[in-house]
Protein backbone atom coordinates (compact mmCIF):
# COMPACT_ATOMS: atom_id res chain seq x y z
CA UNK A 1 0.00 0.00 0.00
CA UNK A 2 1.14 3.46 -0.80
CA UNK A 3 2.39 5.21 2.38
CA UNK A 4 0.61 8.35 1.27
CA UNK A 5 -2.73 6.52 1.16
CA UNK A 6 -2.04 5.00 4.60
CA UNK A 7 -1.36 8.38 6.06
CA UNK A 8 -4.52 9.73 4.50
CA UNK A 9 -6.65 6.86 5.83
CA UNK A 10 -5.16 7.20 9.31
CA UNK A 11 -6.06 10.86 9.41
CA UNK A 12 -9.66 10.05 8.39
CA UNK A 13 -9.91 7.41 11.14
CA UNK A 14 -8.61 9.80 13.75
CA UNK A 15 -11.09 12.40 12.56
CA UNK A 16 -13.95 9.89 12.88
CA UNK A 17 -12.89 8.84 16.39
CA UNK A 18 -12.59 12.46 17.45
CA UNK A 19 -16.15 13.24 16.34
CA UNK A 20 -17.58 10.16 18.14
CA UNK A 21 -15.62 10.53 21.39
CA UNK A 22 -17.71 13.28 22.95
CA UNK A 23 -20.84 11.17 22.46
CA UNK A 24 -19.13 8.21 24.08
CA UNK A 25 -17.93 10.32 27.01
CA UNK A 26 -21.41 11.79 27.47
CA UNK A 27 -22.94 8.32 27.36
CA UNK A 28 -20.49 7.02 29.93
CA UNK A 29 -21.14 10.02 32.13
CA UNK A 30 -24.87 9.37 31.99
CA UNK A 31 -24.22 5.73 32.71
CA UNK A 32 -22.12 6.56 35.76
CA UNK A 33 -24.69 9.07 36.92
CA UNK A 34 -27.55 6.59 36.62
CA UNK A 35 -25.64 3.83 38.37
CA UNK A 36 -25.28 5.87 41.58
CA UNK A 37 -27.93 4.84 44.16
CA UNK A 38 -30.29 7.55 45.38
CA UNK A 39 -29.34 8.84 48.82
CA UNK A 40 -31.48 7.42 51.62
CA UNK A 41 -33.51 9.91 53.71
CA UNK A 42 -31.78 10.71 56.97
CA UNK A 43 -33.53 9.34 60.01
CA UNK A 44 -34.33 11.72 62.79
CA UNK A 45 -32.41 10.88 65.94
CA UNK A 46 -34.50 8.93 68.41
CA UNK A 47 -35.44 10.77 71.56
CA UNK A 48 -35.85 9.34 75.04
CA UNK A 49 -38.23 12.04 76.14
CA UNK A 50 -41.48 10.54 77.43
CA UNK A 51 -44.69 12.26 76.53
CA UNK A 52 -47.01 13.03 79.38
CA UNK A 53 -50.11 10.89 79.47
CA UNK A 54 -53.11 12.89 78.43
CA UNK A 55 -55.62 13.13 81.23
CA UNK A 56 -59.23 12.16 80.69
CA UNK A 57 -61.28 15.13 79.59
CA UNK A 58 -63.44 15.12 82.71
CA UNK A 59 -60.43 15.20 85.05
CA UNK A 60 -58.88 18.06 83.13
CA UNK A 61 -62.08 20.08 83.36
CA UNK A 62 -62.42 19.36 87.06
CA UNK A 63 -58.88 20.42 87.84
CA UNK A 64 -59.34 23.71 86.03
CA UNK A 65 -62.65 24.41 87.78
CA UNK A 66 -61.97 22.98 91.24
CA UNK A 67 -62.00 26.41 92.85
CA UNK A 68 -64.80 27.88 90.74
CA UNK A 69 -67.93 28.55 92.78
CA UNK A 70 -70.90 29.53 90.67
CA UNK A 71 -73.66 27.95 92.77
CA UNK A 72 -72.84 29.11 96.29
CA UNK A 73 -75.79 28.65 98.65
CA UNK A 74 -77.88 27.21 95.81
CA UNK A 75 -79.26 24.38 97.92
CA UNK A 76 -80.03 21.18 96.02
CA UNK A 77 -79.03 21.13 92.35
CA UNK A 78 -82.13 19.64 90.76
CA UNK A 79 -80.57 18.98 87.35
CA UNK A 80 -77.55 17.02 88.64
CA UNK A 81 -77.60 13.24 88.95
CA UNK A 82 -76.28 12.29 92.38
CA UNK A 83 -75.07 8.73 91.76
CA UNK A 84 -73.55 6.20 94.15
CA UNK A 85 -70.60 8.26 95.42
CA UNK A 86 -70.68 11.74 96.96
CA UNK A 87 -68.01 13.87 98.63
CA UNK A 88 -68.93 15.98 101.66
CA UNK A 89 -67.18 18.88 103.36
CA UNK A 90 -68.26 21.45 105.94
CA UNK A 91 -67.03 24.81 107.20
CA UNK A 92 -67.35 25.76 110.87
CA UNK A 93 -67.50 28.92 112.93
CA UNK A 94 -66.68 29.37 116.60
CA UNK A 95 -69.35 29.55 119.31
CA UNK A 96 -69.25 29.72 123.09
CA UNK A 97 -66.55 31.36 125.20
CA UNK A 98 -63.61 32.45 123.03
CA UNK A 99 -65.17 30.68 120.04
CA UNK A 100 -63.62 27.40 121.09
CA UNK A 101 -66.62 25.23 120.19
CA UNK A 102 -67.47 24.63 116.54
CA UNK A 103 -70.82 25.11 114.84
CA UNK A 104 -71.86 24.27 111.29
CA UNK A 105 -71.87 27.25 108.91
CA UNK A 106 -71.64 25.77 105.40
CA UNK A 107 -72.14 22.37 103.75
CA UNK A 108 -71.03 21.31 100.26
CA UNK A 109 -71.64 18.02 98.46
CA UNK A 110 -70.42 16.94 95.00
CA UNK A 111 -70.99 13.76 92.99
CA UNK A 112 -68.45 11.37 91.45
CA UNK A 113 -67.95 13.73 88.49
CA UNK A 114 -67.37 16.61 90.93
CA UNK A 115 -70.58 18.34 89.93
CA UNK A 116 -72.19 20.35 92.70
CA UNK A 117 -75.06 18.42 94.27
CA UNK A 118 -75.74 20.64 97.27
CA UNK A 119 -74.36 23.83 98.80
CA UNK A 120 -75.77 25.92 101.60
CA UNK A 121 -74.81 28.34 104.33
CA UNK A 122 -76.16 27.26 107.70
CA UNK A 123 -77.50 29.54 110.41
CA UNK A 124 -75.91 28.43 113.70
CA UNK A 125 -78.24 28.01 116.66
CA UNK A 126 -75.72 29.52 119.05
CA UNK A 127 -74.31 33.02 118.97
CA UNK A 128 -71.18 33.15 116.84
CA UNK A 129 -68.21 34.42 118.84
CA UNK A 130 -65.53 33.76 116.22
CA UNK A 131 -66.31 33.70 112.52
CA UNK A 132 -62.88 32.22 111.74
CA UNK A 133 -63.11 34.00 108.39
CA UNK A 134 -59.40 33.68 107.61
CA UNK A 135 -59.86 29.91 107.62
CA UNK A 136 -63.56 29.19 107.10
CA UNK A 137 -64.27 31.96 104.61
CA UNK A 138 -67.54 32.56 106.45
CA UNK A 139 -68.66 36.15 107.07
CA UNK A 140 -71.67 37.63 108.90
CA UNK A 141 -73.17 38.75 105.58
CA UNK A 142 -73.46 35.11 104.50
CA UNK A 143 -75.97 34.45 107.28
CA UNK A 144 -78.56 36.76 105.71
CA UNK A 145 -79.47 34.05 103.18
CA UNK A 146 -78.47 31.04 105.29
CA UNK A 147 -80.85 28.12 105.78
CA UNK A 148 -81.77 26.79 109.19
CA UNK A 149 -79.78 23.93 110.66
CA UNK A 150 -82.83 21.66 110.57
CA UNK A 151 -83.48 22.30 106.87
CA UNK A 152 -79.86 21.63 105.93
CA UNK A 153 -79.60 18.56 108.13
CA UNK A 154 -82.73 17.08 106.57
CA UNK A 155 -81.56 17.75 103.00
CA UNK A 156 -78.08 16.35 103.62
CA UNK A 157 -79.41 13.23 105.33
CA UNK A 158 -81.61 12.52 102.32
CA UNK A 159 -78.68 12.92 99.91
CA UNK A 160 -76.31 10.70 101.91
CA UNK A 161 -78.82 7.91 102.47
CA UNK A 162 -77.65 4.60 100.91
CA UNK A 163 -74.65 6.28 99.30
CA UNK A 164 -70.88 6.05 99.75
CA UNK A 165 -69.57 9.25 101.36
CA UNK A 166 -66.06 10.52 100.60
CA UNK A 167 -64.36 13.20 102.68
CA UNK A 168 -61.42 14.22 104.87
CA UNK A 169 -61.71 13.59 108.62
CA UNK A 170 -65.41 13.00 108.15
CA UNK A 171 -66.07 12.42 111.85
CA UNK A 172 -65.94 16.20 112.35
CA UNK A 173 -68.45 16.81 109.57
CA UNK A 174 -70.89 14.18 110.83
CA UNK A 175 -70.57 15.53 114.36
CA UNK A 176 -71.39 19.07 113.20
CA UNK A 177 -74.39 17.77 111.22
CA UNK A 178 -75.51 15.55 114.12
CA UNK A 179 -75.67 12.67 111.66
CA UNK A 180 -74.30 9.16 111.57
CA UNK A 181 -73.40 7.00 108.60
CA UNK A 182 -72.57 3.28 108.18
CA UNK A 183 -68.82 2.67 108.40
CA UNK A 184 -68.96 0.43 105.33
CA UNK A 185 -70.09 3.44 103.29
CA UNK A 186 -67.39 5.89 104.41
CA UNK A 187 -64.19 6.59 102.44
CA UNK A 188 -62.01 8.92 104.49
CA UNK A 189 -58.94 10.39 102.78
CA UNK A 190 -57.33 11.11 106.15
CA UNK A 191 -57.32 7.40 107.05
CA UNK A 192 -55.78 5.67 104.04
CA UNK A 193 -52.48 4.05 105.05
CA UNK A 194 -50.67 5.09 101.88
CA UNK A 195 -51.61 8.71 102.53
CA UNK A 196 -50.43 8.55 106.14
CA UNK A 197 -46.99 7.50 104.94
CA UNK A 198 -46.71 10.70 102.95
CA UNK A 199 -47.13 12.89 106.02
CA UNK A 200 -45.81 10.53 108.67
CA UNK A 201 -49.22 10.64 110.34
CA UNK A 202 -52.65 12.06 109.60
CA UNK A 203 -52.13 14.10 106.42
CA UNK A 204 -53.59 17.50 105.68
CA UNK A 205 -55.90 17.64 102.69
CA UNK A 206 -53.85 20.46 101.19
CA UNK A 207 -50.72 18.28 101.31
CA UNK A 208 -52.43 15.38 99.56
CA UNK A 209 -53.89 17.68 96.91
CA UNK A 210 -50.50 19.25 96.25
CA UNK A 211 -48.39 16.09 96.12
CA UNK A 212 -50.84 13.67 94.51
CA UNK A 213 -53.03 15.91 92.36
CA UNK A 214 -50.76 18.86 91.65
CA UNK A 215 -53.45 21.21 92.98
CA UNK A 216 -52.99 24.05 95.42
CA UNK A 217 -55.94 24.49 97.77
CA UNK A 218 -56.57 26.20 101.11
CA UNK A 219 -54.02 28.89 100.33
CA UNK A 220 -56.13 31.37 102.26
CA UNK A 221 -59.78 31.13 103.17
CA UNK A 222 -61.06 27.57 102.88
CA UNK A 223 -63.94 26.55 100.66
CA UNK A 224 -66.02 23.49 101.52
CA UNK A 225 -66.87 23.08 97.83
CA UNK A 226 -63.22 23.13 96.80
CA UNK A 227 -62.26 20.69 99.56
CA UNK A 228 -65.07 18.28 98.66
CA UNK A 229 -63.89 18.26 95.05
CA UNK A 230 -60.29 17.60 96.09
CA UNK A 231 -61.44 14.65 98.22
CA UNK A 232 -63.36 13.18 95.30
CA UNK A 233 -60.35 13.51 93.00
CA UNK A 234 -58.20 11.69 95.56
CA UNK A 235 -60.79 8.94 95.88
CA UNK A 236 -61.03 8.54 92.12
CA UNK A 237 -57.24 8.44 91.85
CA UNK A 238 -56.88 5.62 94.40
CA UNK A 239 -60.34 4.08 94.33
CA UNK A 240 -59.02 0.51 94.28
CA UNK A 241 -56.98 1.10 97.45
CA UNK A 242 -59.99 2.54 99.27
CA UNK A 243 -62.21 -0.37 98.24
CA UNK A 244 -59.64 -3.02 99.19
CA UNK A 245 -59.35 -1.42 102.61
CA UNK A 246 -63.10 -1.72 103.14
CA UNK A 247 -63.19 -5.31 101.90
CA UNK A 248 -60.58 -6.24 104.50
CA UNK A 249 -62.70 -4.71 107.21
CA UNK A 250 -60.12 -2.11 108.22
CA UNK A 251 -61.42 0.68 110.40
CA UNK A 252 -62.07 3.99 108.72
Amino acid sequence: MDPKNLSSNWKKLQSTIATKKPHSDHHNALKRKRSQPAPLPRKKPETTTFQKRKKPRMETIIEKKINVETGVNAGLSEDVEIGKYVALDCEMVGVGPDGYESALARVSIVNYNNEQVYDSYVLPKETVTDWRTSISGIKPVHMKQARTFEDVQRAVAEILKDRVVVGHALRHDFKALLLDHPLRDIRDTSRLAAYKKIAGGTPKLSLLASQLLGLEIQGGEHSSLEDARACMLLFRRDKDAFEVKKQRGVRR
